[in-house]
């Protein structure tokens, strides 16, 4: 009787902007910032601008094949469309699971360290209470669910506003200071940029996660692909802002030394303690990890709908309208993980896999397009877009592949 019930389309335009950018502008930027200046020094807002160019082919991608494929598990179900191979598309399912588990687990066990500034707890309790307490959240509902991610990402988006609001006197000298943060034509300072831009990249991931929430979007075809651009957009002007605020306020050397940069330029200016700026940083932690738990149930969802998993998971609740078995299996491994702590090489490894994974998803829609070129009612971009797509993403898992070797 269960198999029965369906998702509820609840999104609106805004929620989904929302939730993508509570995807994209999580923990990571909390303290990337000052290791793209440690490379990149004064020319750090230039390589978060060729990272978000870089990024827009592949969001572009997603933006289309959304359009083309409104299903929930869009990743696996674009490469099953696109290379037409079952086998394929379940290892890419089975990939974006695991990236998405991994990475709560990663930010679980991120937020334990961030309560122990606070207060004494013991590890393994926290790490259950926090994660039981996602997992009723994302169980609840998906509009509720999204609603809380919702309301955090505001509070998250509200502490990159006030380090930027704080720095009023730094953002003024900027009509006098602008050509410091241009780059020279010479060819050497352009290893640095390009280094920041790789560092960039990893802070605009989070928009693949939008697609798999396709089953609960109205409009889907039209708001979907509308919400994964406007989030790329919102993005870049928040980090290019901030970007720019933090080498107006502090020197390079300054930012990079810190833990906590975006707690220092606070300090920096207001003279107190960044108390708020930490406990802001709390709940990004909790909302990325909310996130990657609602995403990694909708893909398990989407694959066992489609056959490619366990009927088991593809049970909606009749009450909560939500896929709560598989709920409940990603919220436990993600305990397990976190459990196991050190998690920085696995973190690590997810950035790897989820760039493969742009890879694939860029090779088949440029396959999808050659196939059906001119789909009905469904936004299309130039076939060029894709291919740029796949060669950034593949440059970059080179790239890491070649420092994890050389490590």
């Amino acid at each position: 009787m269960n198999n029965q019930v369906t998702l509820k389309r609840t999104l609106s335009l805004p929620m989904v902007v929302l939730y993508g950018l509570g995807t994209t502008i999580g923990a990571g930027i909390y303290a990337l910032v000052g290791e793209i200046a440690n490379v990149a020094g004064y020319y750090a807002p230039v390589s978060f601008f060729i990272a978000a160019l870089l990024a827009g082919f592949t969001a572009i991608s997603f933006a289309e094949l959304c359009g083309r494929f409104p299903r929930a598990a869009g990743a696996a179900l674009y490469v099953k469309q696109g290379f037409s191979s079952e086998r394929l598309s379940i290892v890419v399912g089975l990939l974006v699971i695991s990236a998405g588990l991994v990475s709560a687990a990663a930010l679980v066990n991120g937020l334990v360290g961030y309560l122990h500034q606070f207060i004494s707890v013991d590890r393994i309790i926290a790490i259950a209470i926090v994660t039981l307490l996602l997992a009723s959240i994302a169980s609840w509902g998906i509009a509720e669910s999204v609603t809380i991610a919702s309301i955090i990402t505001v509070i998250e988006i509200g502490g990159l506003m006030l380090v930027i609001a704080v720095s009023g006197e730094s953002l003024s000298s900027f009509p006098d200071r602008w050509t410091e943060l241009l780059p020279p034509t010479d060819i050497t300072n352009w290893g640095g940029i390009y280094l920041g831009a790789v560092l960039s990249f990893y802070a605009f991931i989070g928009f693949e996660d939008m697609v798999d929430v396709a089953e609960e979007v109205k409009d889907v075809k039209q708001t979907l692909p509308r919400a994964i651009l406007l989030t790329l957009g919102i993005t870049t002007a928040i980090y290019m802002l901030l970007m720019v605020t933090a080498v107006l306020s502090l020197t390079p050397g300054e930012l990079a030394s810190s833990e906590a940069p975006l707690s220092s330029i606070y300090e920096h200016h207001v003279g107190e303690k960044a108390i708020i700026i930490s406990i802001i940083g709390m709940l990004a932690i909790i909302n990325g990890a909310l996130i990657q738990i609602i995403m990694a149930a909708r893909v398990l969802y989407g694959m066992s709908s489609r056959g490619q998993l366990p009927g088991l998971f593809s049970k909606v609740h009749h009450r909560t309208r939500t896929p709560l078995i598989a709920t409940v299996v990603a919220s436990s491994l993600v305990l397990i993980l976190a459990l196991l702590g050190r998690l920085a090489s696995l973190a690590e490894a997810t950035s790897i896999i989820i760039l493969i994974l742009f890879s694939i998803v860029n090779l088949a829609l440029w396959r999808i397009k050659r196939q059906e070129p001119f789909p009905v009612d469904v936004r299309v971009f130039p076939a060029w877009i894709p291919v740029i797509g796949f060669f950034v993403s593949f440059a970059f898992v080179v790239g890491e592949l070649l420092s994890l070797v050389r490590i």
